[in-house]
């Protein structure tokens, strides 16, 4: 008996409010007063995302392939970053079979952006946009993201080897 080989991977991604920068997530600019703080573009979505994949393929963690110490990284758009990673999948003979992530802010609402969010993080990708779905809740008040002081996400991801006969393309 034949067995599949797919892999599951989880990411987490934590950035604090900060002002004078845009609010950028999984690659769409929201309407926001303060963006997020951090050494790239801080799209904690994408971060998560990116951490799920290479988790999934055991190649370590977005600190390890992108340090927030290397100045070619500062202010990075992190779409480059999503397509860094899926290039790494691919040639690692894996691909996304499903993304599924959730983005956790108070504020702002993010309800109408959530599909525009997955269809810019599935053109990244390179895949279906049906392979990939976005959430978007709050943390009813509580703790920092409750007191809007930042936003998290989180990502799950499924991927399979690309060689193996009985997985069918989508």
């Amino acid at each position: 008996m034949e067995t599949l080989d797919i892999r599951i991977g989880m990411g987490t991604d934590v950035h604090a409010f900060a002002t004078d920068r845009d609010l950028i997530l999984g690659g769409v600019m929201i309407d926001h007063d303060m963006g997020l703080a951090g050494h790239s573009d801080a799209d904690v979505l994408i971060h998560a995302v990116c951490d799920a994949i290479l988790g999934a393929a055991g190649m370590g963690d977005i600190g390890d392939l992108f340090p927030d110490t290397d100045p070619k990284y500062k202010n990075i758009d992190s779409r480059i970053l999503l397509a860094t990673c899926a290039r790494n999948l691919a040639q690692a003979g894996y691909r996304i079979m499903n993304l599924d992530c959730t983005v956790f802010a108070q504020v702002p609402k993010l309800g109408h952006k959530k599909q525009e969010m997955a269809a810019s993080m599935a053109e990244t990708l390179e895949i279906s946009p049906g392979c990939v779905n976005v959430k978007a809740t709050t943390t009813e008040h509580l703790g920092f993201i409750g007191r809007k002081q930042g936003i998290a996400a989180q990502a799950i991801v499924l991927i399979a080897a690309q060689t193996n006969p009985n997985i069918r393309e989508t």
